[in-house]
């Protein structure tokens, strides 16, 4: 098995691209702490490696965040390490499934639903590829609000990409979008 890496726009975050689907077509799964990767094996021995401090699942990849004071040279072969033994296992990934908060639902309004397919025809693919994605998590007021995860929780650049990118385009699409705001 080889794994790829890449770099993301948050030097904080390596991209491990293993070759074979992480999530599919199933979303996202994002874990900011030992705790929440009680979900999935293989975040929980990601996490066993001192200084990772976030795991993001994605389509085809998984996002690894570490601590500041980490260097990547002393990180990256602990972390290939546990990825490589997971699936030469044949593991599962997780214990058990998420929603998808950008699924487009039968309560939405007109407004959101447009919003959501936005998000998933022309933002999130893009994020993907810097090793992050974008959750919906609501519409109030012309406020659109958007959970960034994995390279794009914490990454100097992403409120330049909320305001210039995301909100700039869901206004030119969506009249009733006055703003965009990340929350956690």
């Amino acid at each position: 098995m080889f794994i790829q890496t890449e770099q993301t726009p948050n030097p904080a975050t390596l991209k491990f691209l293993p070759g074979r689907a992480v999530m599919g077509d199933a979303g996202t799964a994002s874990f900011a702490s030992a705790e929440e990767a009680q979900r999935s094996p293989l975040a929980e021995r990601l996490f066993e490696v001192e200084g990772v401090t976030g795991v993001f699942f994605g389509n085809d990849f998984i996002s690894v965040s570490k601590a500041e004071a980490q260097e990547w040279y002393l990180l990256k072969p602990a972390v290939l390490g546990v990825i490589m033994e997971h699936f030469v296992a044949g593991k599962e990934l997780l214990r058990e499934a998420q929603a998808d908060g950008n699924a487009v639902e039968e309560t939405d309004s007109e407004v959101v639903s447009t919003i959501k397919e936005l998000l998933d025809t022309r933002v999130r693919p893009a994020v993907a590829q810097d090793g992050g994605d974008i959750i919906f998590r609501g519409f109030e007021d012309g406020v659109v609000l958007l959970h960034m995860q994995g390279a794009c929780a914490g990454c100097p650049s992403s409120t330049a990409t909320l305001k210039m990118g995301i909100e700039n385009m869901l206004r030119h699409y969506v009249p009733e979008v006055t703003e965009v705001r990340a929350v956690n």
